[in-house]
Order: structure tokens, then C-alpha cells, then sequence
């Protein structure tokens, strides 16, 4: 039985455009889907609202139920929705597994939250009893970028609801079923009742209205950094929360002493899986200048060794880039390191919306590709020499998101990572990993911190209240 039937996709009416769901790889069209404007956030934030009370008030076991069968979905129709993944997204199944994987543990994971003790009791001076109490903010918007959609958006959606809140889901045009759609699908029949979960694909408009909207107390935000100042800027004058997951330019720091026949697998991964349409993909490579020759010849080798093309008719290990806006953007970016003296060791071509796998070497600190977050297929492999060099050129720069270090001395490691202020690290590993139990988040331009996952899902979507109660009437002196 299909999920995602195109007659249902969309029960209300929107005031947007239509919209043509795209496939990159080829160009064709998957569907229709209406966008929403800025007027639809209003009536779509009154209805999550209206709803949520009575959802918050449910038993934890009742709202656990719908999410412990929400992770079961997304195994149960994972044919079809991989499909949906490769084709709207440019993934490769690999990815798309890992994606819908990923999306049935955050479904688990969140029915967990819904019973986890919800305060603590509290010392007090007077004869009564004083606790705190974690409750539901209400409404939750959401902002989910196309690069790991149902990734980007189940992780704020499944630990929001949960905790007794509704959502207003602003997915991605461009991936507007797979970010967004299938998510209400895979809800609906998991019992979740309506009103909950609105999705409104739409534009920058759109999002604005929904970060301004008072029905709506916490934003979460997955996108770039500028986008991310301009949603912080807004919550900041409209005084709520603001989660915010931004961009990147991780590093990954390769040691004198590293295996150089495992770390070239673990490097190529770091900055190519998903055509580097990820914000914690590697995006500079330091490496000890004694392996720097033959790490640049042996990365280069493994680029041109990858198969690029269409993930849904091929067995390929990179797909299309999403746009060709962002074909632009990656491409102009190493044309301009090449003109500043990069030398391009491998790729630096395309056919259509397909960038080869490339890797830039000699780069300096201002070569655009290094400097720059890529969001594309580009490795820029810089040499040093010294412990204290490579973490004063890992810190260098505005983003602290992930690094990676390879070692063979973790220790070595953990004390080098201790200098390198980042949100995320990974000791003989590269710079891309995600799993629903850890939290996840970076520093300075790379965000506002570790908002997901564990713990941080408890601060992010409830507020806590202080009660105190008492036998008598309190007395005073008048």
C-alpha cells in the first residue's frame, strides 16, 4: 500500500504557487505540490494551537504509542520512501537508508522523552512543598533545510510532539515531500490526531512569518548562517527561542603518525558523501607535511576512482547537486581558488547538476574554497607542521561545527581536540556523523550549541515552572 498518495498530499489548500517537484538527476517532474505563503502560517499556528492542549493532556504512554509507531513506519514503507529520498533529494540509497534509519530512531528515542521525570523537588524555607515542572512551550516551529531532509526535520518534529506540542513544519520547496510531506503521511497513520502537525513548504517569506508569528514560542532552524542571523535576529526581537543548526567548514587533522592507507577512505567519505551537501562535511584537510605529497596524489586517485551520476538508475557513489544554483555556487568557488593558485588535483568538472569529486591543494588562507563553506564535492588540502599549527589552523575562521583527528595516539588526540572549539569531535573519524542519542550542535557561526538529541530535547521544547503548594493560606504581616 503507497504512503504518499498524490491526491492526499495536501487535505488543506494553501495560498502559495504551485510548484513542480523536480528530480536533479534528470529534470523530471515528480509531482505537484502547492506552496504556502506567508498568509497560511497564521491559521496553521491558531489550529496547532487549539490542538495541543488536549494532546499535551493525554497520557505519556498514549503520546508514546503514536511516535513508538511512527519509527515502525518509517521501516515499513521504506521502499518507497527511500525511493522518494534518492529521487527528490539526489541521494544515493546508501544515504537514504542511513536517512530513514536515523528517522525511526528519533521516533524511538522521542517516545522515550515522554515519560522521563518531568522536574525535581525542591528545598524550601516555608512549610510547603516547591518543584519545578517541565512543560510543553505549545507551539513549535520548525525550519528544515533539502540536504538530509527527513533527517533534518523528524529530529525537532518527533521529540516536539512527544513532549506535548504541536508543530508548523516549513520544509524545503525542493524537497518538499521526502522534508516534509512523507512526515505528515508516516503521523497521520500512526494515530497522531489532527491539528498536531502542519506542513507548509514555502519560501523565505513564509519562514519569516513563521518565526514572527506569537502563536509560535520556539523556533528550531537547520540551514546556513546567514539565514540563521536573520531567524535569530527576529526571535530576538519577537522574544522567543531560537534553536539554530548552521553551517560549517570542519576540519580534519591528519597526524604524522596516521595510517595513510585507512585515512583515505575515511577523508574521501568526509568530504564527498552526498556531494559535500552537508554541514559538517570536511571542508579542510590539514595534514602533517610529511604525508602531505602522497595524501593529496592517493586523495586525488580516489576522487576520480568515484562513480558519479543518477542514484535511482545507477549504482553510483555521488549523485546530482540539488539546483543549479548551487551547481553555481560550488563551481565558482573553486574557479576562484584555482585563479588565487590552488592546484586541482582531481575534478573540478561537471555535467549538469553532476560535480566530480575534487580535491584542491596549496591552498592558503585566503583561497575561497578553504576559506569558504563549499556545500559541494571539494576537498582543499593544506599542510603543517607542528601540533600547535594544525589547532591554530582548525580554529581559524568563524564556524565551529565538527573536527575530526586521526592518530594512531587517542590520547594525542583528546588533548589536541581540547584546543579546537568545536560543537562536535571525532578521535580517528571523520567530520560527518549523526546519531538520535547524541547531541548535536555547534559553536560561534556554526550555531547556538547542542539543541538535539538526549537531554538537550528536554531544554529545547518545554519550559520549566516553578509550583509550590501548601496546607494553609500563606500568612503575612499585612
Amino acid at each position: 500500500m503507497s504512503l504518499l498518495d498524490p491526491k492526499s498530499w495536501q487535505p488543506r489548500p494553501l495560498a502559495g504557487p504551485e510548484h513542480t517537484v523536480t528530480e536533479p538527476a534528470t529534470g523530471d517532474a515528480l509531482g505537484t505540490v502547492t506552496l504556502a505563503a506567508a498568509e497560511d502560517v497564521a491559521p496553521a499556528a491558531e489550529a496547532a494551537r487549539a490542538a495541543q492542549a488536549e494532546w499535551a493532556r493525554l497520557p505519556h504512554f498514549v503520546r508514546a504509542g503514536v511516535l513508538r509507531k511512527a519509527g515502525d513506519l518509517f521501516t515499513a514503507h521504506a521502499d518507497e520512501l527511500r525511493e522518494w529520498l534518492v529521487r527528490e533529494s539526489g541521494s544515493i540509497p546508501g544515504k537514504a537508508d542511513f536517512e530513514l534509519h536515523v528517522a525511526a530512531q528519533e521516533c524511538y528515542e522521542a517516545a522515550a522523552l515522554a515519560s522521563r521525570p518531568a522536574g525535581q523537588v525542591l528545598p524550601t524555607e516555608a512549610p510547603r512543598l516547591s518543584y519545578t515542572r517541565r512543560v510543553p512551550v505549545g507551539v513549535v516551529g520548525v525550519i528544515a533545510p533539502f540536504n538530509a531532509p527527513l533527517i533534518l526535520s523528524i529530529r525537532s518534529v518527533a521529540p516536539a510532539l512527544a513532549l506535548g506540542n504541536a508543530v508548523v513544519l516549513k520544509p524545503d520547496p525542493r524537497t518538499a515531500v521526502c522534508g516534509g510531506l512523507a512526515l505528515a503521511a508516516v503521523f497521520a497513520e500512526a494515530g497522531l490526531p489532527e491539528g498536531l502537525l502542519h506542513i507548509l513548504p514555502g519560501g523565505a517569506e513564509t519562514g519569516a512569518a513563521l518565526v514572527a508569528d506569537p502563536r509560535v514560542p520556539v523556533i528550531s532552524f537547520t540551514g546556513s548562517t546567514a539565514a540563521g542571523r536573520a531567524v535569530g535576529e527576529s526571535a530576538g526581537r519577537h522574544l522567543k527561542r531560537a534553536h539554530l543548526e548552521l553551517g560549517g567548514n570542519s576540519a580534519l587533522i591528519v597526524m604524522e603518525d596516521a595510517d595513510i592507507d585507512a585515512v583515505i577512505s575515511t577523508a574521501a567519505w568526509g568530504s564527498f558523501f552526498h556531494q559535500g551537501q552537508i554541514c559538517m562535511t570536511t571542508g579542510r584537510h590539514l595534514v602533517h607535511r610529511s604525508l602531505y605529497a602522497e595524501y593529496v596524489e592517493r586523495l586525488a586517485a580516489k576522487a576520480d576512482s568515484l562513480a558519479v551520476g543518477d542514484p535511482h538508475r545507477d549504482q553510483v557513489h555521488l549523485g546530482p547537486l540539488i539546483d543549479g544554483t548551487q551547481l553555481a555556487k560550488v563551481h565558482g568557488l573553486v574557479e576562484a581558488s584555482a585563479a588565487r593558485g590552488a592546484k586541482l588535483a582531481a575534478g573540478g568538472t561537471h555535467e549538469l547538476l553532476f560535480y566530480r569529486p575534487t580535491v584542491l591543494a596549496d591552498v592558503a588562507d585566503d583561497t575561497p574554497a578553504y576559506a569558504e563553506e563549499v556545500f559541494g564535492p571539494v576537498a582543499p588540502v593544506r599542510s603543517f607542521t607542528t601540533a600547535d599549527e594544525a589547532a591554530a589552523l582548525a580554529a581559524d575562521g568563524p564556524y565551529g561545527l565538527s573536527l575530526g583527528i586521526v592518530t594512531r595516539d587517542a590520547a594525542r588526540g583528546l588533548d589536541l581536540a581540547e584546543r579546537i572549539p568545536t560543537g562536535i569531535v571525532h578521535i580517528n573519524d571523520q567530520t560527518v556523523n549523526d546519531e538520535a542519542v547524541a547531541p548535536f550542535g555547534g559553536t560561534a557561526a556554526s550555531g547556538t550549541g547542542a539543541r538535539f538529541g538526549g537531554e538537550a530535547n528536554l531544554e529545547a521544547f518545554t519550559d520549566v515552572r516553578w509550583t509550590t503548594v501548601r496546607g494553609d493560606v500563606a500568612p503575612y504581616p499585612f
